[in-house]
């Protein structure tokens, strides 16, 4: 021992201090990984003590008592080791369930007992599971340890009278419903929280243990719903674990049997009315003017083409994550776009992929590159000199891999290897079929393309100064490329004859002609007008110059500082042009007027979002710190306000006169709702605020922020003087969400680590401890993630992040959540059962962080993270008819006749695919003048039952069909069904 010990003093003496702070590191590191697991193997361990006194209990009566008496009570035991479709309907028990514990024990003390019970109790295991087999298989089942156990594990539980007037009996009550653990779930000291965890998780395990020894009357299991008796309606409990964590939910008194609720699918559905937005800021050359007078661009996963003049907009919503380009092909009728790589819910890749669609009718043409690009798709551009059959694109790859696709028959023909630096721009020669050109950091390369091979030339800048970035690219009538850098210089690239290696005759090269110094700073984009003249937009100076046939600059317009800097330029109507801009603007201007904004959005993460209560507005705010109030009804921006700080959160006074919003710094405005004038600041701690609240007659204001408390104060003047009422103190991690009651005297609030707390404001803002007290108030909003009216919502093995936000509709019949896999739900409220059945809708390409509904109830707003999208989603009621969701709704909604018949008819076996054929079919089938009537018409049709697919499709790009599930589309289609045959009668063909 001796020797040991000195061996151990010499290490640690010849250990300096940084190997001792990593060992530490790493140790503590190994704890936290294994938290969650030892958590749920103590609550296992203690769930099969109580089973084992529960089996033990049964298996004595019925040795002593006739068959016909003890079968029931093998089947009841049975039953409590089952947790998956609720209680037996008739129990009776004899027994009481008030049981006696020790007292509070010290933490040693109680960990010390846990460890000999756990101990004692393995050869009372193995004699068990000789005498009872079928009890032991759920609870191994239940008991494994998981690190991340499925929330959905629920449990019931039966307290009679006698147990809430036993006092001993409290203190297993809070055992059971895991308030201990909660006020040290989350300690400032990370080496006290561990201790305490473990240690309160023992206590609970020795407590049951000592409880089971003491007494062998039935203990309802805690991984069992336990019947209802009407004399113990408010003790009845739902407990779900979140990471282990145990969630304790009251059941209602107005719930007769918990086993007779069902939850469906709410008869509302959602439809895409609009989008706010456009993504300008880190991409380019993605704004066109379109034949049909609508302008394409993008933002999050959806193509939008927006008829300014008649205010209406269209959306191809194919595509499963962010779309990065977008290229239009020669007809102006067909439209390449490419998105990036993601990630779906269940954490299988979507692979980044170009899909070529019609303008005209929304239906997805071909889908290319699933598993050939990486990351995501960079650029692309269409054949021009072969009437757009070829398409070539450069993805996202460290190589910037360029492959050229005959894109109808999805085949491709030739791949090679680009650079290792930035990739910006891909074009196809105008004239010349057999050249390709690109353009990114520090090079241009003239790529000459043979069959299948690729030859690469690299452009020789010579006496001309390098440039570190050419940013992009266009043509001359007469077969020059012009190419736009970022030292402000338009180049003239002509092509020579010199002559090349004996025997190989002469090649064409690519030389500097002439150079032009077009802007201050870079020059982002260029676009060749129809009568040949040139626009040329740029960065720094943000100026748009119009260059004549000769390239001598004939006008120029600066673009106002408040819209940033030009991203792209695109000719529109007349001498109109289109700019989209690095601020997420797209304008419509002339030389002569100026600029009309036509699309704006946010330009940084969005969370803060509310709905006016009786007007058609709603206001967002986000980390750029603006403030945007918005017409729903218009599609218009009524104002915009730039505030101190970003906003995280936002509320509207009943009266609608002002709104309250609250930073990243504990600081919070309130503003003038018309006006926008700033009529008072708080400041309540310095970190994030999460939520603002008023009561529902406008007199209080609840303020939750990320240091733990909700701040309360009276509110008077009809909103415009705030006086501090008091804080609610007790929450061990921020406040995430909140709701009043109808009376003000109430607050139900969840935290960051999925406590529900309640608090009686009248009383001081006390913490009310008896939570039972609070099952049967009917709260004026329901926004809380968390809490038996909404817990269904929750997927099954969830983190406890994965759902942002919650919000119950003004007429009570639907929940809307918005979820960390940028999706959209519909639920049925309330949503008191695991694993409910929802409407799903896709859209954004980031985590959707915040939903809400318009005063009136006819629409849903949701908010992007990320993708700085806002959505208008509009409620329609789904056509009441037999149950046989998916054939039914394609076929009963709002087809033409004629159409629902071939959808019904048609023999494509999968839902989405024949939802494809009728659409093709209708356009083979149809006149011209009919067809896009009836290809937008049965695009509605497919856009309103799409969300009701299958989730467990994935997206294989081995499989000859590729699907997105979740993604609700009018335009989803499956390869598999747009044959060669259908391309070639397309209308776009």
């Amino acid at each position: 021992m001796d020797g040991f010990a000195g061996s151990l003093d010499d290490s640690i003496s010849a250990a300096s201090t940084s190997d001792v702070q990593d060992r530490l590191s790493a140790l503590e590191l190994r704890v936290q990984q294994q938290e969650d697991e030892i958590t749920v193997l103590k609550a296992a361990l203690a769930d099969v003590l109580r089973r084992l006194a529960i089996s033990e209990d049964h298996v004595a009566s019925v040795r002593k008592s006739a068959p016909s008496k003890g079968q029931p009570s093998l089947r009841e035991a049975i039953s409590m080791s089952c947790i998956t479709n609720g209680s037996t309907g008739s129990r009776k028990t004899s027994h009481s369930s008030s049981v006696s514990v020790a007292r509070k024990e010290t933490l040693s003390s109680a960990a010390k007992s846990g460890t000999e019970k756990k101990k004692e109790k393995p050869p009372g295991q193995k004699e068990k599971k000789e005498e009872s087999h079928s009890n032991d298989q759920s609870p191994q089942t239940q008991a494994s340890p998981s690190p991340q156990p499925s929330s959905q594990t629920l449990q019931t539980h039966r307290q009679t009278q006698e147990s809430k007037s036993s006092t001993p009996a409290k203190s297993i009550k809070k055992s059971l419903t895991a308030e201990k653990p909660h006020s040290a779930w989350e300690s400032s000291d990370d080496s006290r929280n561990k201790l305490l965890r473990v240690a309160s998780t023992s206590k609970l395990i020795s407590k049951v243990a000592k409880n089971a020894d003491k007494h062998k009357d039935v203990i309802v299991s805690q991984a069992k719903m336990s019947t209802r008796e009407k004399n113990s309606q408010e003790g009845e409990y739902i407990k779900m674990f979140m990471r282990g964590r145990p969630i304790t939910m009251f059941i209602p008194s107005d719930v007769e049997n918990y086993d007779d609720i069902r939850t469906e699918l709410p008869p509302e559905k959602l439809k895409l009315e609009w989008v706010y937005g456009y993504r300008g800021r880190d991409c380019r050359a993605n704004v066109y003017l379109l034949p049909t007078g609508e302008i394409v661009y993008f933002i999050a996963s959806v193509v939008v083409l927006f008829n300014y003049e008649e205010r209406t907009q269209r959306h191809y919503l194919g595509h499963t994550d962010c779309v990065k380009c977008l290229a239009v092909h020669p007809d102006k009728i067909r439209i390449a776009t490419g998105q990036l790589a993601g990630v779906d819910k269940d954490g299988r890749p979507l692979q980044p992929h170009v899909r070529v669609w019609d303008s005209v009718s929304l239906v997805t043409l071909q889908v290319i590159g699933l598993g050939t690009f990486e990351r995501g798709v960079g650029c692309l551009d269409f054949s021009k000199a072969d009437s757009g059959t070829h398409l070539c694109v450069i993805d996202d790859s460290n190589e910037h891999m360029l492959t050229v696709w005959d894109w109808q028959r999805k085949s491709k023909i030739a791949e090679i290897k680009t650079t290792n630096e930035v990739v910006l721009a891909v074009e196809f020669h105008p004239t010349d079929a057999n050249t390709i050109i690109t353009c990114g950091k520090s090079h241009i390369f003239f790529w000459t393309w043979s069959g299948n091979s690729l030859s690469r030339k690299q452009g020789i800048f010579g006496k001309y100064e390098k440039p570190k970035f050419v940013q992009c690219l266009a043509f001359l009538g007469n077969g020059d490329v012009l190419t736009g850098d970022s030292g402000g210089i338009i180049l003239i690239w002509g092509k020579t004859t010199v002559e090349s290696t004996a025997g190989k005759g002469p090649k064409g090269v690519y030389q500097i002609s002439r150079q032009i110094k077009a802007h201050d700073g870079s020059v982002f984009t260029l676009c060749q007008m129809r009568n040949g003249m040139l626009l040329t937009g740029g960065g720094k100076d943000r100026k748009i110059i119009l260059w004549d046939h000769d390239l001598n600059p004939e006008r120029e317009i600066e673009v106002p500082d408040q819209y940033g800097t030009i991203r792209a330029v695109a000719e529109g109507k007349a001498d109109q042009f289109l700019v989209g801009t690095s601020r997420n603007f797209v304008l419509r201007g002339t030389f002569n007027d100026g600029f009309l904004v036509e699309v704006q959005g946010h330009t940084d993460e969005l969370w803060g979002l509310a709905s006016h209560p009786f007007k058609d507005l709603f206001l967002t705010c986000a980390q750029d710190r603006q403030v945007c109030m918005w017409n729903s009804v218009d599609h218009t921006l009524e104002w915009t306000r730039l505030l101190d700080e970003p906003g995280h959160c936002a509320d509207f006074h009943p009266s609608g006169a002002v709104v309250a919003i609250g930073t990243h710094s504990g600081r919070w405005f309130v503003l003038d709702a018309e006006t926008r004038d700033l009529v008072s600041i708080h400041t309540d701690g310095n970190e994030q605020l999460s939520v603002m609240r008023y009561s529902v007659d406008g007199t209080l204001l609840a303020v939750g922020s990320h240091d733990n408390f909700i701040y309360l104060y009276v509110v008077t003047e009809n909103g415009r003087k705030y006086s501090r009422y008091g804080k609610c103190t007790g929450h061990s991690s921020y406040i995430t969400h909140l709701d009043w009651s109808p009376d003000n005297k109430y607050i139900m609030s969840n935290s960051g680590d999925y406590e529900i707390l309640y608090w009686d404001i009248p009383s001081g803002c006390k913490l009310i401890r008896n939570r039972s007290d609070c099952k049967d108030i009917d709260w004026t909003t329901y926004t809380c993630v968390l809490g038996f009216q909404v817990f269904g919502v929750w997927p099954e093995g969830s983190d406890g992040t994965d759902i942002n936000a919650l919000v119950r509709s003004h007429n009570r019949k639907v929940i809307a959540v918005a979820d960390d896999f940028c999706k959209v739900h519909l639920f049925q409220y309330p949503c008191s059962k695991p694993k409910a059945p929802s409407h799903k809708y896709s859209a954004h390409s980031s985590h959707v962080t915040n939903v809400s509904f318009t005063h009136s109830d006819g629409h849903l707003i949701s908010t992007g993270g990320k993708d700085m999208s806002i959505i208008q989603w509009k409620l329609v009621e789904k056509v009441t008819l037999p149950q046989n969701d998916i054939v039914v709704d394609i076929g009963a909604t709002k087809v033409p006749i004629p159409a629902s018949e071939n959808a019904v008819q048609s023999p494509a076996p999968l839902p989405q695919p024949f939802n494809e054929m009728n659409q093709n079919e209708s356009v083979t089938g149809s006149s011209p003048a009919s067809l896009e009537s009836n290809l937008e018409q049965s695009a509605e049709a497919s856009e309103e039952q799409s969300e009701e697919q299958s989730e467990g499709s994935s997206l294989d790009p081995a499989e000859p069909g590729y699907e997105e599930p979740s993604n609700e589309t009018s335009e989803e289609h499956s390869e598999s069904t747009v044959t060669e045959e259908q391309q070639d009668n397309s209308p776009v063909s």
